[in-house]
């Protein structure tokens, strides 16, 4: 695993310099509603977002290619953006061992890697056993927003999302109304790809956990005697 920085302003440390969970108004003070973009790659959407709303939102971006980490880490201090916070390092291992829950507005995931071959599904974001820890970074009334142009995965994901039971799912038949959020969507759309796009939000202030991965979320967490 690649060692973790988290960068925000002028300053970069790694997550051993860190307390955690994070707390986040550390980095960004002051009351702002945050939203998270697992996986931002060049960092269109993210950039984009936090310049056009400095006031009120910050955003969390977290991204393990370490190119991207350091492309959109100089452009957002080119930028002046004090409202974003990156995070290099691998998402799942992020969600559970160092972000704080219940904290977000939106978690954003679009065109993530769908990892086709069937001794890589593990490393898949959305599964059973790891679709909550997404839904965990949420606040109340808070919703996920996802897109992939991979028809087989986006259909995997579905099919996760509405067999949990504590979540509204909308699969959205039209593209997003402020037009491709990712440099890949803008291509895909332009060669006429079909894209899956899913908004998800939980029923409940707490969903509960994803019926076919609670065991193995609960063997994972249980504290042995």
């Amino acid at each position: 695993m690649i060692p973790v920085r988290v960068h925000a302003g002028e300053r970069e440390w790694s997550l051993g310099e860190l307390e955690l969970p994070l707390e986040l108004s550390e980095f960004v003070p002051g009351p702002r509603r945050w939203e998270v973009e697992l996986g931002f790659g060049k960092g269109a959407y993210l950039l984009r977002r936090a310049a056009d709303e400095a006031e009120e939102t910050a955003f969390l971006g977290v991204e393990i290619v370490s190119k991207y980490y350091r492309l959109v880490r100089d452009r957002a201090h080119k930028r002046g953006l004090s409202n974003v916070v990156l995070m290099r390092g691998e998402a799942l291992y992020l969600l559970s061992a160092a972000l704080p829950s219940g904290f977000a507005r939106a978690v954003h995931v679009y065109h993530p890697d769908p990892w086709p071959k069937s001794r890589h599904n593990k490393r898949r974001l959305f599964d059973v056993e790891s679709v909550d820890l997404l839904f965990g970074l949420l606040e109340p009334g808070g919703s996920l927003c996802f897109a992939t142009d991979h028809a087989e995965y986006g259909e995997r994901v579905a099919e996760v999302l509405e067999s949990h039971g504590g979540l509204e799912v909308e699969r959205l038949t039209d593209r997003w109304p402020d037009g491709p959020r990712t440099h890949y969507e803008a291509k895909f759309v332009a060669a006429g790809t079909p894209i899956v796009r899913l908004r998800a939000a939980p029923r409940a202030v707490r969903a509960a956990l994803h019926p076919a991965g609670a065991d193995g979320v609960l063997a994972a967490t249980s504290v042995r005697e």
